[in-house]
């Protein structure tokens, strides 16, 4: 039996590169359906049963999966089928979020959950600041956490524009970062792989693997923190355009909008919509006392009529923005991660409405949703930008010691 066309398990039976395919073809399947029997990942994967067994050995002696013999029915007729999982208590990654004006320390499992995490605050400005304070504490907090599992990698996420290839933070104007070799600071004093890339781009690629299921199909990822990024995936795979460029959705335009943008021109969408206008606009309204994150957050969740109009625009403004991608790409399912539409429905959908107005083709509120992955979103983006690498191609990503530790 073969795997249909569209399935994403679906991988070439010849040629170089075989075995990886394969190997990544049943690791993905486990992740997606297990505890799951391997005459059904053989149906699923189109590979006979016994290049089933062939990986799932591989995959056991890479701490990835573990067969799951307390699962088996006990009245079964003909030889049991033992379940195979994906084996959680060997292997792990940790992730690094940086933003502004801190950053998270994150230790992840084979799902993307989150199992430890820590925030690291900084307000020096420049790279030797908050990253100097990174690299200060994640090897701390790996020997805190770790206990008995093996830490496949480092993930490492920020706005702006990243180059995953050379492990680059090009440009993050809010931390006045350019041109700062992220990869190469953290692996010198973790001595573990490390993967660098945008956080919009994780966060899709996080929903691919863990979150909302149409995701796998096609998605938009819209990201409105201190900085707008938006990233596109199709067929389980993310986007990356040349230059290491991913959608900028940052410098559309505002019709009507006269706010200046750090680009010197005006209207920027970034300059109307990003945490940092928004802080600022509501302490010069005397909705708070300074332009502050926690300070907007305990106004709107006290009810603050002043806090909620000014986040109940910026949700409409975001909405615009997300009809304009629904109209472009057209995808299954648009995960929008903004400050406080997640923990607070009603400006979710304040975006819906706007978003279903103003699009021709979006007519469904139900494909704009929050991140699946949950109010650790960002957290989970991190570790995933090693965990997307450990399922496209397993032997390659994890072939170390399995000893335990940094």
């Amino acid at each position: 039996m073969h795997a249909p066309l569209n399935s994403p398990y679906r991988q070439l039976r010849g040629g170089d590169g075989r075995r990886e395919a394969n190997t990544s073809a049943v690791l993905r399947t486990v992740l997606d359906h297990g505890p799951v029997a391997r005459r059904r990942i053989a149906a699923l994967t189109g590979l006979s049963p016994a290049a089933v067994s062939r990986q799932v050995v591989d995959l056991a002696g890479l701490g990835l999966v573990r067969e799951r013999p307390e699962l088996v029915a006990a009245a079964g007729v003909g030889r049991p089928q033992v379940p195979v999982d994906i084996d959680c208590g060997r292997v792990a990654v940790a992730g690094v979020h940086i933003g502004v004006p801190g950053a998270t320390l994150s230790l992840i499992d084979l799902r993307g959950r989150v199992l430890a995490r820590e925030d690291v605050s900084g307000r020096e400005p420049g790279p030797a600041g908050i990253l100097g304070r990174v690299t200060s504490r994640l090897p701390a907090f790996l020997a805190a956490h770790r206990g008995g599992l093996t830490i496949a990698g480092v993930g490492a996420v920020l706005g702006g524009r990243v180059d995953p290839e050379r492990g680059i933070a090009v440009r993050h104007e809010p931390l006045g970062w350019y041109e700062v070799p992220l990869r190469d600071a953290l692996e010198r004093v973790t001595g573990l792989p490390v993967y660098v890339d945008n956080h919009a781009r994780a966060l899709a690629q996080s929903e691919i693997l863990f979150g909302h299921p149409d995701a796998q199909h096609s998605i938009v990822a819209v990201f409105v923190g201190h900085v707008v990024d938006a990233a596109l995936g199709s067929g389980g795979r993310v986007h990356l355009g040349p230059r290491a460029a991913t959608s900028d959705v940052a410098h559309q335009p505002v019709p009507g909008s006269r706010a200046k943008c750090g680009c010197g021109r005006t209207g920027c969408f970034e300059a109307v919509v990003s945490d940092t206008v928004l802080f600022a606009e509501a302490a010069e309204r005397g909705i708070i006392a300074e332009p502050d994150r926690a300070l907007l957050s305990e106004a709107v969740a006290a009810g603050h009529p002043g806090a909620d109009r000014l986040v109940r625009h910026r949700a409409r403004l975001i909405g615009r923005a997300v009809a304009l991608l629904a109209d472009l790409v057209n995808p299954d399912v648009v995960v929008v991660h903004e400050t406080f539409s997640g923990a607070h429905p009603r400006y979710l959908e304040a975006i819906r409405e706007e978003a279903v107005v103003r699009s021709h083709l979006c007519d469904d509120p139900e494909r704009i949703v929050a991140p699946g992955t949950g109010e650790r979103a960002l957290d989970v983006a991190a570790g995933t930008a090693v965990l997307a690498n450990i399922y496209a191609d397993p032997l390659r990503t994890v072939a170390f010691d399995q000893s335990p530790g940094v």
